[in-house]
């Protein structure tokens, strides 16, 4: 079914015609519109935020597991609300949050949620640590997860998952994105200046690959990259990459350019971008679906262009 809707409004209007999740987004960061803070409290009591908050279960968990099943589980529950923009210190956040890190192995540092696993994957820590930092869970033990991540660097300067075989010295780019976005909140939260060369290197990590391609060939590494997902879950792709350049507030870099360029190819001739693939997995509910435009992507879009622009 064809969304009349996105043909006859502007890109914005139609944003902010969205799902409170995506409207207050649209107010703050593409119309500078103040009474993005009023709209953002409706996300909890409405629409597709409040969807997800009726489905958390009494113990404080969702689909009563901690890290599966994907996609329904806390941390992707959790995952998805961040995103949506819930309000930190929500009190069904925060209380998921501690059953993601009291009901936790604690490994080396970090969080496992395997029994057969005696190391702290970094991918999943890093959701954990941004979770309970965007949520503004207090817990002394966060400071040493931060510092795992930070020490727990490959090689080139970014971050794999599979690093507890010993011999990666590659980065994961699904892995070192995670980490990423976790360090910045967790920096944004603090104050603190400890995570500052690991941000820098993982994300020259980034600039040197130009997002998406070898930096032995120039090759694209994985075609899957240069089309967007949302909510992304862990995985990589280059618009998840670019918003984390624009919400830690660095200069564009040239480097990045071939990636904005792709960004623009994906814009349908209506001025707004495709809904995108979906992972293999469970999901609570679909927020969007059919061949309509998506107002996630078209928001993403939008404002990662705005940013370079203004650059």
């Amino acid at each position: 079914m064809r969304d009349v809707a996105a043909v006859d409004q502007s890109p914005l209007d139609w944003l902010l015609d969205g799902d409170p999740s995506i409207g207050w987004q649209a107010q703050r960061d593409l119309a500078d519109d103040p009474r993005w803070r009023e709209t953002r409290t409706r996300v909890a009591s409405e629409g597709w935020g409040r969807r997800l908050l009726e489905l958390q279960n009494p113990d404080g968990r969702w689909a009563s597991g901690l890290y599966t099943p994907k996609w329904t589980s806390t941390n992707y529950t959790l995952l998805q609300l961040r995103r949506l923009g819930l309000e930190p210190r929500n009190a069904k956040a925060i209380a998921g949050v501690r059953r993601l890190l009291d009901d936790a192995r604690w490994v080396e540092g970090g969080v496992s949620y395997w029994t057969t696993h005696h190391f702290a994957e970094r991918c999943v820590n890093g959701m954990v640590l941004s979770l309970a930092t965007y949520f503004d869970v207090e817990d002394p033990r966060l400071d040493g997860l931060a510092a795992m991540l930070i020490d727990g660097r490959v090689g080139d300067g970014g971050w794999n998952c599979s690093d507890y075989r010993g011999d990666t010295h590659h980065s994961s780019f699904n892995t070192t994105i995670s980490v990423l976005e976790a360090l910045h909140l967790w920096r944004l939260r603090t104050g603190s200046s400890e995570a500052d060369e690991a941000i820098t290197t993982g994300q020259e990590v980034l600039l040197e690959h130009r997002l998406f391609r070898s930096h032995r060939t120039g090759e694209v590494i994985n075609e899957a990259w240069t089309r967007f997902a949302f909510p992304p879950r862990w995985h990589y792709d280059i618009l998840r990459g670019l918003e984390h350049f624009r919400e830690t507030g660095v200069s564009p870099d040239p480097r990045a350019e071939q990636a904005i360029e792709v960004v623009r190819r994906r814009r349908r001739p209506d001025g707004l971008w495709p809904i995108g693939p979906r992972y293999t997995g469970v999901e609570h509910f679909r927020m969007e679906q059919g061949r309509n435009p998506g107002r996630w992507n078209t928001l993403r879009a939008l404002r990662v262009l705005d940013w370079w622009d203004a650059g």
